[in-house]
């Protein structure tokens, strides 16, 4: 069974999400060869504040 996390800064609309599950399935069951009913997708969406890049957090000004 395929599962895949997508952890990201930010929050995606439900519209975003829908694309991003419909690609990421079709192109394991093309690719991997994977029946499209097992696979998972997980959504982790944080805030910008609790991200650090480059010895900053994402919410801080550059």
């Amino acid at each position: 069974m395929p599962y895949v996390n997508i952890c990201l800064a930010g929050e995606l609309s439900r519209r975003q999400k829908q694309q991003i599950v419909r690609e990421i399935t079709d192109t394991l069951e093309r690719i991997a060869e994977k029946p499209r009913e097992y696979v998972m997708i997980s959504f982790d969406e944080l805030p910008e504040e609790n991200w650090a890049l480059a010895g900053k957090l994402l919410d801080e000004d550059a």
